[in-house]
């Protein structure tokens, strides 16, 4: 039997929130069980040979892992001669409130990250963007500073304040972005002489400068009375000014967006958009996918049986008889997980919480399991159960709201692989999780009845 403190060590060891850092021994390569993609070739490659400045669209659903390869890729730009600026734009300590998101809170967010990230350069034409602003700011009750006092520091407080109480204090939301809108024009060439003076002074051995804006893809979708979303003001309308950053850029996007009616506006603007897919640990025909699997399974040995406690007082241990009480356990929370990484990480600290002592016991996996399909079934609503029981029996998605709400919600999962003559195939499938709720199993029923068995 293992002390409690192995499991407190284990819990704390387990954090789904939190991406792996370039060089993390936790890290799993999962390439080969999500459809061959790979970052490094296919974000890193255009801009390390491209002589012009790039813009590209990086998808996927939330917590399927891209913060953890955004890092991977940007270590690699690094070795390669460039010089990255990476930066949350949305989460714990991010600058952008996911429910409440605009163009200009993305274009202060970057502009507060390309300060501190670029001390080398000449932050003059921001400096004097912000005097121009500071009576107005003072107005607003937005800010004490005098322009005798504003100073590079100063400035760059200024527009992490700007930044952090667009976020944090929604009652001054709208007076800042009233303050900005009228001068983004002016403020994108401000910074983009900030850039170009950046680029000018990089260390030596740097030769480009990429700027990485992640987590965009945790903006809600909120529909506009006119039918269209923030998604197409943010991405689409102002496409020419997330575009227009004299640097290269790569921004995450809401998978719901790929798979919208604008999805071939935003090929014609950034070009193909990567997307990074769910780890394939069922094959379409619905058998085990035993390479998936055994990704599931490295990817929490990694984070469990390496623990330097966990190695010191039980170094022989193993997942499925020391962790798990038996094989079959593990194997069902990676089933469960639906090959999304971070919901396998939640279901093995929820398991944790139902757990005294070493090995997890089938009750406590079972209520783990129980508590997150709950939250599931109270995300699905009445006229999605019938969507969801059609996506699992054709595999497919349709062109519409209803299939993007699902994705975005990570109710609906998609999965790639590539056939023998190297044609990739795409495939969807309803959460695992989702499979076993009564409202389901009654729409796959009326399913089956309505089609004889047909698709």
């Amino acid at each position: 039997m293992a002390e409690p403190d192995i499991l407190t060590e284990i819990y704390n060891t387990i954090d789904p929130f939190r991406p792996l850092e370039a060089g993390d021994p936790k890290y799993v390569d999962c390439r080969a069980v999500r459809g061959d993609a790979d970052i490094l070739v296919d974000l890193g490659r255009e801009i390390v040979r491209s002589r012009e400045s790039t813009c590209q669209l990086y998808a996927g659903h939330r917590g399927a892992g891209k913060s953890t390869e955004l890092l991977q890729l940007k270590a690699d730009l690094e070795k390669k001669g460039c010089f990255v600026v990476y930066f949350a734009a949305v989460g714990e300590n991010g600058d952008i409130d996911p429910e409440d998101a605009e163009y200009t809170d993305i274009l202060l967010a970057c502009t507060r990250h390309l300060l501190e990230g670029l001390k080398m350069a000449d932050a003059k034409p921001l400096l004097s963007w912000l005097k121009g602003r500071l009576t107005a700011m003072k107005d607003l009750g937005l800010t004490e500073i005098s322009l005798d006092g504003l100073s590079v520091d100063v400035g760059i407080r200024e527009f992490a304040r700007l930044s952090t109480t667009l976020r944090a204090v929604p009652s001054e939301r709208r007076k800042i972005r009233d303050l900005v809108n009228p001068h983004t024009v002016t403020l994108l060439q401000a910074l983009n002489e900030f850039i170009n003076d950046a680029k000018k002074k990089l260390p030596p051995g740097k030769t480009k400068l990429v700027t990485i804006a992640d987590n965009l893809d945790r903006i809600v979708p909120i529909r506009q009375d006119d039918g269209r979303s923030n998604h197409d003001e943010i991405f689409v309308d102002r496409s020419e000014q997330l575009r227009s950053l004299d640097c290269d850029l790569i921004y995450t996007i809401p998978i719901s967006m790929v798979y919208s009616n604008r999805a071939n506006d935003l090929k014609d603007l950034y070009g193909n958009h990567q997307i990074l897919p769910m780890i394939m640990v069922r094959c379409p025909d619905g058998s085990l996918n035993e390479p998936g699997l055994d990704a599931m399974r490295a990817v929490l040995a990694k984070r469990i049986l390496d623990n330097p406690l966990v190695q010191k007082t039980m170094p022989d241990a193993t997942l499925e008889a020391d962790i798990f009480a038996n094989a079959d356990l593990l194997q069902r929370l990676c089933l469960s997980s639906g090959g999304h990484v971070r919901e396998l990480l939640l279901l093995v600290k929820e398991a944790i919480n139902y757990t005294d002592v070493l090995p997890i016991q089938t009750r406590a996996v079972q209520r783990a399991i129980t508590t997150i399909r709950d939250t599931y079934r109270r995300t699905v609503e009445s006229d999605q159960w019938a969507i969801l029981a059609r996506v699992a029996k054709t595999q497919r998605i349709e062109n519409d709201d209803i299939y993007r709400a699902l994705l975005f919600s990570r109710c609906v999962l998609e999965y790639r692989y590539f056939d023998e003559e190297g044609e990739m195939h795409c495939w969807y499938d309803a959460h695992p999780l989702i499979k076993d709720i009564a409202e389901f199993k009654t729409a796959v029923d009326r399913l089956e009845q309505a089609t004889g068995g047909g698709a």
